[in-house]
């Protein structure tokens, strides 16, 4: 029989999070190369947040702490089709979840379902299903 893994629940990759000290920079620079802007909102914090895309890349940009050094892409997000099942398999392997369970953000149009693990060296792996 075939072991289980999280990414069997799963469509391929979802976006990559890049924080920014200036969105506007960000952004111009991003559409410059040829993304197009998709999406925008601010969170609670007055934290801004863009979705840039290009073709099948979508990019996270949002102000962030760790903007500014060289490597500071906070995540890599993998599109879920099933977030509970992915996260039993994540406890069930004993992966080290660093998120708060399965969180909701109100992106997109109907909100996201996301967890996130920490994989070796503290790169973060997020697993986001669009609702």
């Amino acid at each position: 029989m075939k072991e289980k893994k999280i990414l069997d629940t799963c469509n391929g990759l979802q976006h990559i999070g890049i924080p920014t000290g200036d969105m506007e920079k960000t952004c111009a620079f991003y559409a410059e190369l040829g993304f197009e802007k998709v999406y925008e909102t601010v969170l609670s914090r007055d934290q801004r947040v863009v979705f840039l895309r290009f073709c099948n890349l979508v990019l996270e940009c949002y102000e962030g702490e760790c903007a500014g050094r060289a490597g500071a892409v906070d995540h890599i997000a993998i599109d879920c089709r099933d977030i509970e099942a992915a996260y039993a398999l994540a406890e069930e392997k004993g992966y080290s979840i660093v998120s708060n369970g399965i969180e909701e953000l109100p992106f997109w149009e109907n909100g996201v379902r996301f967890f996130t693990v920490e994989g070796p060296d503290a790169v973060k792996v997020e697993l986001n299903q669009y609702l």
